[in-house]
């Protein structure tokens, strides 16, 4: 599984950027980035990937992911089969709003995007009052993004109903040390990769230990292909990077609480 590196095209004047997404299924693309993102996601049903969480999500799903989570939507249901599926994605940078957070009027903002670097899932009832205000920024110019980004991310802030969605989140680090993490965070995600030398350092920084990290990755790959294909559970085991079944078996029933096989029946009888 290769968690891409997504290089999202940023104006200079502008804080933050939109896309406006419309398909007829939406693929499995794992992927990471250092922005900020807000998602709604219309007309969809299927399974979201955040980080080490896997959840059903259907229309209207909103999220908010911090920067280099890995994450993904795999959706082919749409409720109405006659129009395509929507994804209103919004990105900004954090330091850029760093002046504006600064102000009284908003003290939530900072604690909403911390607590996001490990993706926040919002309430039905927050999702209708954010959906007229993204709906909208299509047709706006970049100065009037910047109001309804504070805006919504206000409104994300006093939603009491907000869930934490992975169990981990991708470290906040500076100067030359935090460039060396960040390059071999890069790597993990990528590639896989077993970072042994650098074990120490990551599970400081994250709280995990790489080889835990690298469980969570392939056990959240693992589930995308029993979901959405026929693949014999050995096969599925090899391509996420095990080589003894056995040992997958009983790395996913400890990270989801149920066999392969069970996860897949599960998803089989909706």
């Amino acid at each position: 599984m290769h968690a891409q590196l997504e290089t999202i095209a940023h104006s200079h004047d502008a804080s933050c950027s939109v896309l406006w997404r419309e398909l007829p299924e939406i693929p499995f693309i794992w992927h990471h980035h250092p922005q900020f993102e807000l998602t709604l996601t219309l007309n969809a049903c299927g399974q979201r990937y955040v980080g080490n969480d896997m959840a059903d999500f259907s229309d209207g799903d909103l999220v908010l992911l911090g920067p280099n989570l890995p994450h993904t939507w795999a959706a082919s249901r749409r409720p109405d089969a006659g129009r395509p599926m929507l994804a209103v994605v919004l990105w900004f940078a954090g330091d850029s709003l760093a002046p504006l957070l600064a102000l009284p009027e908003l003290a939530a903002v900072p604690a909403l995007l911390q607590w996001a670097r490990a993706g926040l899932a919002f309430s039905a009832a927050c999702s209708d009052r954010l959906r007229p205000l993204l709906l909208g920024l299509q047709t706006l110019a970049p100065a009037q993004r910047l109001p309804l980004l504070l805006q919504c991310l206000l409104l994300l802030a006093d939603d009491q109903q907000a869930r934490t969605l992975s169990h981990h989140a991708p470290p906040v680090v500076s100067g030359q040390h935090g460039q060396r993490l960040q390059r071999a965070l890069a790597l993990l995600h990528r590639d896989l990769l077993s970072l042994g030398a650098f074990q120490r350092s990551f599970k400081r920084h994250t709280g995990h230990s790489v080889l835990r990290y690298l469980a969570q990755l392939r056990i959240g790959h693992a589930c995308q292909l029993l979901i959405h294909s026929d693949k014999p559970v050995a096969v599925i085991a090899s391509e996420a990077g095990y080589r003894s079944a056995a040992h997958f078996n009983r790395q996913f029933l400890a990270i989801k609480g149920m066999t392969p096989r069970a996860l897949r029946a599960l998803y089989r009888q909706r």
